[in-house]
């Protein structure tokens, strides 16, 4: 994922330690920017299983 206020990528369990700690963590669907701290809503599920299948096909070429 990509932080829209930085434009730093990172994974959604580097999102996920930036948050421990907050009350909410459990029930949020929001991932925190190592970097910066913005809030940033998760990828949905679709758009992860294109990216999945982007990346096969790069790396089949």
């Amino acid at each position: 994922m990509k932080c829209q206020l930085c434009g730093l990528e990172f994974n959604e369990t580097d999102g996920q330690t930036a948050c421990m700690g907050c009350p909410v963590e459990r029930s949020c669907s929001m991932f925190k920017c190592p970097n910066c701290g913005y809030e940033v809503p998760g990828e949905p599920g679709l758009l992860k299983l294109f990216k999945k299948w982007k990346e096969k096909r790069n790396a089949d070429k």
